[in-house]
């Protein structure tokens, strides 16, 4: 007979949204909690930024969103749904296949809407602690209102039986490791408090990493900045590179250092004087509202230990992570994780013994450590999304999924690879219905 337990979400984000849906149709009472006013999470357009642009300073002001308002989706719609409830394009709004931010936005409004989950969302409440009570067997999920953009001084604490973690992972800036940057005399920011082009007018802009925000802010800052740097470590052929169809784009070497006069030289010999450095160079994860006494850390990105990418074996299955993966359609593995979150708690899937777990989780760090691979990129799931998707789908007992997403994907992927910067505008829809046509009916 399958079991309801009372769930706490945290975040109404995309990986939100998933696991209260899912907790929902499995028949558990679900809270989700939510800081914002809205639903959405990292899809709400905010045009403030944080009070330290680098976003160093603890005592800032903290703007949850890190969109720019050119963002367009870098992968298509098709991909950004959910397994039953498909991104369709609608007679109004934005049409492209690859939309802009507000489209996504207004699709998860509508996903909301559609299965109740507004109503399970109490806005404006920000979680500052969530911890096991005394007897070991609850949660204590602490908040507090936070209504105009100030956290009250009032804190709420209610028990749950389980929680989900679903904060997302792009709040919490990291920087580019640039010897002498602390006497650059120079402006700097992180591409999360990135917003419009305007402020680089007429400047000579250092962009630091080449992932998918340096690609589009570079592209978006060019028509305004005088000349553009992208500090990348690709192979020497990118060396004094420039983009295509953007004539004032570069390409070199990471940077050697900078001095306080404003130079910047980097390690394919070139040195220019700029006025703005942007570091593009990812995120941190970070939970600091949950305490674990040490049974779940973080140690270079690596959020640990973690069976499947979800559940500490310690505290399974009350406590789980929905989303900290990358380098995937993240939209149809965070469902897949919720639909297994929900049936866990039901008690219609099993999880390993805690021990079987662990020496699962010790196996892929030391095939890690075998391979090569940092700790940063434990959650990655490429090249391994494939087995990953089957290996839950399998969990939970549904069909394998379609192979023209991950054909799609693929496509995608290595366009951004290969920095093909027209690749969203030059998309063949029909060849890719023809495909997904011929798959389905088979």
């Amino acid at each position: 007979m399958a079991r309801s337990v009372k769930v706490a979400v945290i975040g109404a984000g995309v990986a939100g949204l998933a696991a209260a849906r899912e907790l929902q149709r499995e028949g558990h009472t679900v809270v989700v909690f939510e800081k914002n006013n809205r639903v959405g999470g990292l899809w709400v357009y905010d045009p403030t930024s944080d009070s330290d642009p680098l976003s160093l300073d603890p005592t800032r002001d903290i703007v949850h969103s890190s969109l720019y308002l050119s963002l367009r989706t870098n992968l298509p719609r098709q991909l950004m749904g959910f397994l039953d409830y498909p991104f369709a394009k609608r007679e109004s709004g934005d049409p492209r296949t690859f939309p802009g931010h507000d489209e996504v936005l207004r699709f998860l409004e509508e996903f909301a809407a559609e299965f109740g989950i507004h109503g399970l969302t109490r806005f404006e409440t920000e979680v500052v602690k969530v911890e096991m009570n005394e007897k070991g067997k609850e949660w204590v999920v602490e908040s507090r209102l936070t209504r105009g953009g100030e956290s009250g001084d009032s804190v709420s604490r209610e028990v749950f039986d389980a929680v989900v973690v679903c904060s997302g992972h792009f709040v919490e800036p990291r920087l580019g490791e640039v010897p002498g940057i602390e006497k650059w005399s120079g402006f700097q920011m992180h591409s999360h408090n990135y917003r419009v082009p305007q402020p680089f007018n007429h400047q000579v802009v250092i962009l630091i990493g080449v992932g998918p925000s340096s690609s589009d802010i570079g592209r978006d800052i060019a028509p305004v900045a005088k000349e553009v740097h992208v500090a990348t470590r690709l192979n020497s052929d990118s060396k004094g590179m420039k983009l295509k169809n953007c004539g004032n784009i570069w390409f070199h070497d990471m940077i050697k250092c900078v001095c306080e006069d404003g130079l910047v030289a980097f390690e394919d010999g070139f040195s220019v004087y700029a006025d703005s450095i942007i570091h593009c160079t990812g995120y941190k994860y970070h939970h600091p509202f949950l305490e674990t006494n040490g049974v779940v850390t973080i140690e270079d990105n690596r959020v640990g230990p973690l069976y499947k990418h979800v559940f500490p074996p310690a505290l399974a299955p009350s406590l789980s992570f929905i989303g900290l993966t990358f380098k995937e359609a993240i939209f149809h593995v965070k469902e897949l994780q919720s639909k297994w979150v929900a049936r866990i708690l039901s008690g219609k899937v099993l999880l390993p013994t805690e021990e079987e777990m662990m020496e699962d989780i010790r196996n892929f760090y030391q095939f890690m450590e075998e391979n090569g691979l940092p700790k940063r990129y434990t959650h990655a799931l490429r090249p391994f999304q494939v087995d990953y998707k089957d290996w839950l789908v399998a969990q939970i007992g549904l069909p394998p999924l379609e192979d023209w997403m991950e054909q799609m994907y693929s496509e995608c992927f290595k366009n951004l690879v290969e920095m093909k910067e027209n690749y969203r505008d030059e998309w063949d829809d029909n060849q890719w219905d023809a495909i997904i046509q011929t798959q389905s009916a088979k």
